[in-house]
């Protein structure tokens, strides 16, 4: 019996040391997840929040060809972890849009965000511009043109330009890109926005840097 009682023994000791050792791992709050994750898109290291990143296959350092984000606005803090809606209570459930999102990709030497509103845009925009805000210029998009429904916004201190849709059955949105070394950045806005378009501006300005540094 006495080999029986040791062997029990030393089991015991045994689980109760491994349970010890693990039980931090088992608390509802613990993560092994980093703040932020280094990524490299189109060979440009960007530096983002993990909780930010929108697809769960996204969260992982190392390159990648696109990352989806998104940003509470103006904190700018990343969003909590999204509450589960179901069918029945969707339309209870619906409320304003409250972030930037934002969409990074290997741009693949396609034509350059400002290139496509220097050379592209003016063949199908209409000839009168309208002033809407302070400092905030329109130009809408003809009828039967690609862009038919949206209206181009810009404006030079601080730096905008931005295609937006129209007000419809669903709220307009607005879509603006740049370009870093090997990646485009596009980020989309409620239209509503352009009222505070200055702090939207300097918004997505203040976001390029902290994911990128000082000279993206």
């Amino acid at each position: 019996m006495l080999p029986i009682m040791l062997g029990c023994a030393v089991t015991l000791s045994a689980i109760a040391l491994v349970a010890y050792l693990l039980w931090p791992t088992w608390g509802a709050g613990a993560s092994s997840d980093p703040a932020r994750l280094p990524v490299s898109i189109g060979a440009t290291l960007f530096n983002v929040p993990t909780t930010a990143i929108r697809m769960k296959i996204q969260r992982h350092s190392g390159p990648q060809e696109r990352v989806d984000l998104s940003f509470i606005f103006p904190s700018l803090e990343p969003p909590d972890a999204p509450k589960h809606v179901s069918a029945d209570s969707v339309e209870d459930t619906m409320q304003p849009i409250d972030r930037i999102f934002l969409s990074i990709a290997a741009h693949q030497d396609t034509l350059a965000p400002e290139s496509r509103v220097r050379t592209i845009y003016p063949r199908y925009l209409e000839q009168v511009s309208t002033a809407v805000y302070d400092g905030l210029t329109m130009r809408a998009f003809r009828d039967g043109t690609p862009y038919s429904n949206e209206d181009l916004f810009f404006a030079n201190i601080p730096a905008l330009d931005a295609r937006c849709t129209r007000d419809a059955a669903t709220p307009g949105m607005c879509l603006t890109a740049r370009r870093i070394d090997g990646a485009d950045l596009t980020f989309r806005f409620p239209r509503s926005w352009l009222a505070q378009w200055r702090e939207v501006a300097n918004a997505m300005d203040r976001l390029t840097l902290q994911l990128h540094g000082p000279g993206g």
